[in-house]
């Protein structure tokens, strides 16, 4: 496994690369068995697995939330290497902003839903830097979890609208026995706080509607975001000891399959 932490030294590894069929995994560090599991999905379906580790400052619209993400570097690169990651490429903010945040891609449509809303600017980031990766990267398909649907569905747009090479693939949510959803944010809470986060999961799949959910959310005294319904499936957003969570699942997956935009 090679690690490239500058442009330079990843575009000299890609021209090597030439010809064969490269997938990558576009991370934020904090590796989980979510992220295992899409980069298991890379390795089958792909010659060369490529990985890359980047906090975008961007997409943090509280720098208190920058500052406590996880950072866990060596742990995430041992983890890789365990699994066959080819290539990692793990650049400062420095090397893909170089002249700053002056340019970005902007969407006008579903972007502005849930997320969009909540976390003013967000998706512009998320788009923004996972252009350039993927620029960069000039992988055939790129890996994102279910998890995190509506970025998917904004980044799988994006790669339509602008033309992209790189096939933006969905892979399922990885789950705790809980129902809890793998995330890098669940390292930031208690074993108290990560037994009570379940209750989300069982909300969106045992509530009869968007409104039941969140009520039983509000119950279990976590601060609700949203819970709403979109393309066929339930989404919410919560904190929990000042942690924020999402998750969401197909409305077949719930009680009530109720209407949805």
């Amino acid at each position: 496994m090679h690690v490239s932490t500058t442009i330079s030294e990843w575009l000299e590894r890609r021209a090597a690369l030439e010809g064969r069929l490269i997938g990558v995994v576009p991370t934020m560090g904090a590796l989980h068995r979510g992220h295992a599991a899409l980069v298991e999905r890379c390795k089958r379906e792909n010659e060369v697995v490529t990985v890359t580790l980047f906090v975008n400052p961007a997409q943090f619209n509280d720098p208190a939330d920058l500052q406590r993400y996880p950072r866990t570097m060596d742990a995430d690169l041992a983890l890789l290497a365990g699994l066959g990651t080819d290539e990692v490429f793990a650049p400062s903010a420095g090397e893909l902003y170089p002249n700053g945040y002056a340019l970005r891609v902007v969407n006008d449509s579903f972007a502005k839903e849930m997320e969009g809303r909540c976390r003013p600017g967000f998706f512009e980031a998320v788009m923004t830097v996972v252009l350039k990766l993927l620029n960069l990267i000039r992988g055939g398909r790129a890996y994102f979890g279910e998890k995190d649907y509506q970025q998917w569905k904004v980044l799988h747009e994006m790669a339509l609208e602008l033309f992209l090479p790189t096939e933006i693939r969905l892979c399922p949510t990885i789950r705790a026995a809980s129902g809890l959803a793998e995330s890098s944010r669940n390292a930031l809470l208690s074993p108290q706080g990560r037994a009570q986060a379940a209750v989300i999961y069982r909300a969106l799949t045992q509530a009869v509607s968007a409104t039941e959910a969140r009520a039983e959310l509000e119950a279990a005294r976590l601060r609700v975001d949203y819970v709403e319904e979109h393309w066929g499936r339930r989404f919410a957003a919560a904190y929990l000891e000042g942690i924020r969570l999402i998750d969401n699942v197909p409305l077949e997956n719930a009680k009530c399959s109720s209407a949805s935009t």
